[in-house]
């Protein structure tokens, strides 16, 4: 594991100045990144963990860490003010992780934004702000951020992701995110370009299973043939 190392922060970007843990290829000798975001309670190692399962020789591994191991304090249902600074400064840290791999050469289209819960929350808003064409977005049991969805929000802008591949896995009874706000999210991402495909499993709870981590791992093979 290496790291810009734990540092201070201020009350507006909690987030910022926390380990950023990595494994995988060096990121100075990779072809390809996968950002992994960790959910609530959780830490940067926990997630590389999951990140190990998809490793490929050649992909970098960057995971940031959540200031007490929480992105934000409140359910991700509740008026995006309620979330914030914890929201805004855990979104910086995706941008701060994916610009660690650009400053390393590595292209956005090579560069894979994976999270699980509150961390699938958060690179599902990610990459619904910021659009530009990834090497792909994973989101296991999360969607967008907010009481409600506006999809103009999101689609009233001239950039769009070009493509890029998402995946959005989530339970039919998953007790954190409802299943209408998994459909929403991949209707925001649909209009926004993206190739999205969407799978609900029925009494999975809040995990993630076998299917989705196949899945996911075409995904990653083809961070390397982009």
């Amino acid at each position: 594991m290496s790291g810009r190392g734990p540092g201070g922060h201020d009350g507006d970007s909690p987030h910022q100045g926390q380990e950023l843990a990595t494994a995988g290829t060096d990121l100075e000798d990779a072809e390809a990144a996968i950002v992994l975001v960790h959910g609530r309670g959780a830490t940067a190692q926990s997630i590389l963990q999951m990140g190990s399962e998809l490793h490929r020789e050649g992909i970098a591994l960057l995971a940031p860490q959540a200031a007490q191991r929480t992105w934000y304090p409140n359910s991700f249902l509740q008026p995006v003010e309620s979330n914030e600074p914890g929201r805004t400064s855990g979104l910086q840290a995706i941008a701060d992780a994916i610009g660690e791999a650009t400053d390393a050469g590595i292209p956005t289209e090579r560069i894979m934004v994976l999270g699980f819960s509150q961390g699938a929350c958060l690179s599902s808003e990610f990459v619904a702000r910021n659009p530009d064409r990834y090497g792909g977005l994973v989101a296991f049991s999360g969607g967008l951020i907010g009481q409600d969805i506006d999809r103009e929000e999101y689609t009233d802008i001239d950039d769009n992701l070009e493509g890029t591949p998402a995946f959005l896995g989530c339970s039919d009874r998953d007790p954190h995110i409802p299943e209408e706000r998994v459909h929403d999210t991949a209707d925001v991402l649909e209009a926004l370009g993206a190739d999205v495909e969407t799978r609900i499993y029925e009494g999975m709870g809040h995990g993630v299973n076998e299917d989705e981590l196949e899945y996911v791992s075409g995904l990653v093979a083809d961070l390397l043939k982009a």
